[in-house]
């Protein structure tokens, strides 16, 4: 597998540059400053109508992030979502499947509570899928 075929994605890009010198030749490493999205800022952004859904902006201060990503999340075969292990980890990995309109199939969630060579192999490992119960909880929080 050649270079970026996996795209790991973190929240800082201290975290970032440790990982990726980890992992080796096939994963490219990237950070996303952390949350992504957030709820509309000029008009209503909970549709009472419709269960009370909410609905989503990309903040102008994340555009370019975003654009990057979605880039490089083309050209990969897998996306390793990296956040936190947390409720805002969780919706920050969910707010980028969405934001980069991944394919399920292309994702994988991975966490580890140490940044070390071991911890990082151990997680690409054991890769787990998105925890839409602490998504849930993230924006019923944030709503």
């Amino acid at each position: 597998m050649g270079k970026g075929k996996n795209l790991v994605i973190v929240e800082s890009p201290a975290k970032a540059k440790t990982i990726e010198g980890f992992l080796g030749d096939d994963f490219i490493v990237r950070y996303c400053f952390g949350h992504v999205r957030d709820l509309l800022t000029k008009k209503p952004s909970i549709d009472i109508e419709n269960h009370f859904a909410p609905t989503y902006e990309i903040p102008a201060d994340k555009k370019k992030v975003i654009e990057e990503l979605r880039k490089l999340s083309n050209a990969s075969d897998l996306v390793w979502l990296a956040t936190d292990e947390d409720r805002e980890g969780e919706a920050i990995s969910w707010h980028l499947a969405e934001a980069l309109e991944l394919d399920k199939k292309k994702i994988k969630r991975i966490v580890f509570h140490e940044i070390t060579k071991k911890a990082i192999l151990s997680a690409i490992e054991n890769p787990r899928g998105l925890n839409t119960k602490l998504e849930n909880v993230q924006n019923a929080w944030r709503a």
